[in-house]
C-alpha cells in the first residue's frame, strides 16, 4: 500500500510517500518521496519555536513539499479542468480559516489528478496546536478531495516506530529508492522518549496499548539542553552545540571541578526533573561576566554527563521493575551519542537479554517518514483508526 504522510507538530514541515508491503512478521517499505523543510534558523532569534511563525511557515510550505514528494514518487499527474469536482474541493477546505492558505490548497488540488495513494496519515498531536491544525486541515482537504481514508498518528508513536526500522544495504548504485525493514521485536516494549518537548518512559505490553512508567515533572530533556545552551551563549537549537562542546572536553581529557546535581536520581520512581539541573548551571555561572572557552566546554561536559546519568539510572529502574524484552529510544535527543553510549553500556552489562533500538541517522528528529511508518505498523496489526473529522490535540497522550 502507498501512504502519504504529513508532519507539522513543531518547526519542521514534512511530507513523505512510502510504499509498504508484507505482513507483521517482516514488514518493509520503500521511501518514494520525502520532503522536509526545517524552520530552525527562522526561530533562532527567539531562542525557541515561535508558534505563530511556525504555523505561517507550515501554511507556506505544505503545498510545495507535497508536490515535491508526489513528483519524486511519480504520482503527480496534471489534471484537466473538466476532471475536477469543484464542489467537493470547496467542501474539503471549508474549515480552513486563512484565506491565502485555502487558496493555495484549492489551486493545488485543481491541478492534480487523484494520486495512487491508499491512506493519508497526519500527526494530530502532541505538539504546538496551531502548527498541528495546519497539517490536520491540509490532510482533511486532500482526503476529502481525493476520497482517500485519513488517519491521525500520535507524534510520539511515530518516534517509537522510527526506532524499529533499519535501512536495507545495497551495492546497486543505480538503485535510488531507499528501502527499510521494520525489525521484528518482542513485547513488552519499554520506550524512552526524549525530545525538546517530552521526556517519558512508556511501556507497551500489547501493540498500541500504553502504560506510563515515568515522565518529567518539569522541563523536557531537550528543553533543558536548549536553556543551558542559552546560558553558555550558544545558538539555537542548543542540544547539538552543547554536545559538541562536551565532546571537545572529553577529547582533551580535561579535568574540571564543576559538580552539578543529578535530580531525583535516588528517588524510588521513574520520574525525571531537569529544571533544577538547569538552575544549578545558572547559579554556577551567575558571577561570571564572560565565559572562557574552557569554562564553556567544561560546563557542557558536566551538564551532559548529569543528563546521561539521570536517563540511564531511571531507565535501569524501569527495566528492573517491568522486565521488557525490548528497549526503544526515540525522539530528537536520541541522536545524542553520549546518551546512546550510556544506554548501550547499561544493556550490555546489566540486561543482555533485552534488545536495544534507536533511530538511524535522519529519523531521530521530526519527520514524515516516521508518521507513515507508524500508520503502516498500525495497518498490519489491524489497528488503523480512520476519521472524517480528525482534530488536533496539543497535549495528546499515548496513554488513553
Amino acid at each position: 500500500m502507498k501512504i502519504l504522510s504529513i508532519e507539522t507538530s513543531c518547526d519542521e514541515t514534512a511530507v513523505s510517500v512510502i510504499e509498504a508491503s508484507n505482513d507483521h512478521t517482516h514488514p518493509a517499505y520503500t521511501i518514494l518521496g520525502d520532503a522536509l523543510y526545517s524552520q530552525a534558523t527562522l526561530h533562532a532569534k527567539y531562542g525557541g519555536v515561535y508558534p505563530t511563525l511556525a504555523k505561517r511557515e507550515h501554511q507556506k510550505n505544505l503545498v510545495p513539499l507535497t508536490i515535491n514528494s508526489l513528483t519524486s514518487a511519480t504520482l503527480y499527474t496534471k489534471a484537466a479542468p473538466t476532471m475536477i469536482n469543484h464542489s467537493r474541493l470547496e467542501k474539503g477546505v471549508e474549515n480552513v480559516r486563512e484565506e491565502e492558505f485555502k487558496k493555495d490548497i484549492l489551486d493545488f488540488l485543481k491541478t492534480i489528478q487523484k494520486p495512487d495513494i491508499d491512506l493519508i496519515a497526519v500527526t494530530h498531536g502532541p505538539g504546538l496546536e496551531p502548527a498541528l491544525w495546519t497539517g490536520v486541515s491540509f490532510a482533511h482537504a486532500l482526503s476529502h478531495a481525493w476520497n482517500i481514508p485519513l488517519t491521525g498518528i500520535n507524534h510520539m508513536e511515530g518516534h517509537i516506530t522510527a526506532a524499529l526500522v533499519r535501512k536495507n544495504k545495497t551495492t546497486d548504485k543505480n538503485l535510488k529508492a531507499i528501502t527499510y525493514t521494520i525489525s521484528p521485536v518482542a513485547l513488552p516494549i519499554l520506550s524512552l522518549l526524549i525530545s525538546g518537548g517530552h521526556t517519558e518512559l512508556v511501556l507497551m505490553k500489547e501493540w498500541f496499548k500504553y502504560e506510563l512508567v515515568g515522565r518529567t515533572r518539569d522541563d523536557a530533556v531537550g528543553e533543558a539542553f536548549d536553556k543551558v545552551a542559552r546560558l553558555l551563549g550558544l545558538p539555537y537549537p542548543g542540544g547539538p552545540e552543547v554536545s559538541r562542546l562536551a565532546q571537545l572536553a572529553r577529547d582533551k581529557g580535561t579535568v574540571h571541578d564543576i559538580t552539578l546535581p543529578r535530580p531525583m536520581i535516588h528517588e524510588n520512581s521513574c520520574d525525571f526533573s531537569f529544571s533544577g539541573l538547569k538552575t544549578a548551571v545558572l547559579y554556577t555561572l551567575k558571577d561570571k561576566k564572560e565565559l572562557s572557552e574552557n569554562e564553556k566546554v567544561n560546563m557542557a561536559q558536566e551538564f551532559e554527563d548529569a543528563v546521561r546519568d539521570v536517563l540511564v539510572t531511571k531507565t535501569k529502574r524501569a527495566l528492573e521493575f517491568h522486565h521488557p524484552k525490548t528497549l526503544v529510544v526515540g525522539g530528537g535527543v536520541s541522536a545524542n551519542t553520549h546518551i546512546r553510549k550510556g544506554l548501550e553500556t547499561l544493556i550490555d552489562e546489566s540486561f543482555p537479554d533485552t534488545s536495544l533500538h534507536y533511530p538511524e541517522h535522519g529519523l531521530t528528529g521530526d519527520n514524515a517518514v516516521m508518521i507513515a511508518t507508524a500508520a503502516y505498523v498500525r495497518e498490519i496489526h489491524n489497528a488503523t483508526v480512520t476519521s472524517e473529522k480528525l482534530e488536533a490535540h496539543g497535549s495528546l497522550s499515548l496513554v488513553q
